[in-house]
């Protein structure tokens, strides 16, 4: 028999699960709801090990949910912080084509940000670029005035703090191991006892297409894990980043370059490169799990991603393990960096979905699927967008389950 019983399972407490599970909490207040975390905290992953930025959706698809999602996202983070006093602030960013060859891209980047409806996007020249980034390279830059900084961790802490005052709860150490379907319920067993609920959302990020394998699903793609590894600034060069300097993207992918990060605790982040990692949570270059590498190694889709992009690949895994080439990279956008300026920072691990023809899912993808809605694909800017991410996936519950 079941442990508890209750109406909605969330499963993943990072920023995107618990985003649903507040608007849930607060859009249908009697019902029962629990959000099952594995960790010991929320916003350990993703959530907890990523730079901070609050995107604009300059570089996103027009049209797409990601760029719809980022830009209304964006202003409902920043409301947001305001009116629950997390530290965050709109610092601006510089997008900077280094070569000529890249300035018809970086033009492309400010029609698609009118586009998306983004606010006061301009083309600077190089005396405008001196009294904003007084040490940036380049040739030609962008601005865009509305990125800003937080902290997201503090946002999945206010996050949880607002499921809790309506009504839900937050079980942590908590893994969901298997989902079954009995009669009118499903069955979520966990590591810490059996939840029964009439309905499911899957927002467990790098495991989200193992927890629908476990519900008998067939997601039609696989998670493949990216480590990013960053440097910081030390102290005392800190002066050479005064907020966001980013290149011009290739937009085949969905990474988008080294990139120097000043963060809202004033420490300056520069990266991160994108190199396949050999375990699911895989932040160090030594960590690696069997199963996980082993799933990426068996999936069609990895082999024919690898053969498409296996140049560019070759290049992210050589600066993983070569300082004087990532330091080359961020000279790129700051002349005046060495070896010496940078220290070993931290490493994020992105769960990017696969398709089986090889393609990298560059939108997010949610899908539901009986009494269970599945969030394959939230990568970044999932973070900005989580409060719009939240919005929307309680639009699509409400719609299909019937909620009251």
């Amino acid at each position: 028999m079941p442990d508890q019983h209750c109406d909605i399972v969330v499963i993943g407490g990072g920023i995107v699960g618990l985003s649903v599970a507040m608007h849930l909490s607060q859009g249908f207040p009697k019902l029962r709801l629990v959000v099952l975390e594995k960790e010991g905290g929320v916003g350990r992953h993703q959530s907890g090990h990523n730079s901070g930025v609050i995107h604009t959706g300059i570089y996103y698809k027009p049209g797409s949910l990601k760029a719809r999602l980022c830009v209304e996202g964006a202003g409902r983070m920043i409301a947001f912080c305001q009116q629950y006093g997390v530290p965050h602030r709109i610092c601006g960013k510089l997008i900077a084509a280094t070569n000529a060859e890249e300035i018809p891209a970086l033009h492309s980047l400010l029609e698609r940000g009118c586009a998306n409806g983004i606010k006061g996007l301009q083309l600077l020249d190089s005396a405008q670029v001196r009294e904003l980034e007084p040490h940036c390279g380049g040739v030609a830059w962008l601005l865009v005035p509305g990125a800003g900084i937080t902290d997201y961790g503090n946002v999945c802490q206010k996050y949880a703090e607002l499921i809790t005052a309506h009504g839900g709860s937050i079980s942590t150490s908590t893994e969901a191991q298997a989902v079954v379907r009995r009669g009118s319920e499903t069955v979520v067993e966990t590591s810490r006892g059996a939840f029964a609920t009439r309905f499911v959302i899957n927002c467990a990020g790098l495991y989200s297409d193992r927890v629908s394998r476990a519900a008998g699903q067939k997601p039609g793609v696989s998670i493949v894990p990216f480590r990013g590894e960053y440097y910081h600034l030390i102290p005392p060069r800190r002066h050479l980043v005064q907020a966001l300097i980013y290149p011009v993207p290739d937009l085949r992918f969905p990474f988008l370059g080294v990139h120097f990060t000043r963060r809202i605790g004033g420490e300056v982040d520069a990266g991160p490169n994108a190199v396949l990692a050999f375990k699911r949570e895989g932040y160090r270059k030594t960590d690696f799990n069997l199963r996980d590498l082993a799933g990426t190694l068996a999936f069609p889709g990895f082999w024919r991603m690898a053969a498409k992009y296996w140049r560019s690949g070759v290049g992210e895994f050589y600066r993983s393990f070569s300082k004087s080439a990532f330091v080359r990279a961020l000279q790129k956008l700051v002349p005046e960096v060495t070896d010496s300026d940078l220290a070993a920072g931290d490493s994020g691990v992105r769960a990017q979905a696969v398709l089986k023809d090889g393609s990298l899912v560059d939108d997010f993808q949610f899908a539901c699927t009986g009494n269970m809605m599945q969030v394959w694909n939230v990568p970044s800017p999932a973070a900005t967008a989580s409060l719009a991410i939240g919005a929307e996936i309680l639009r699509m519950a409400a719609q299909a389950f019937l909620l009251e």
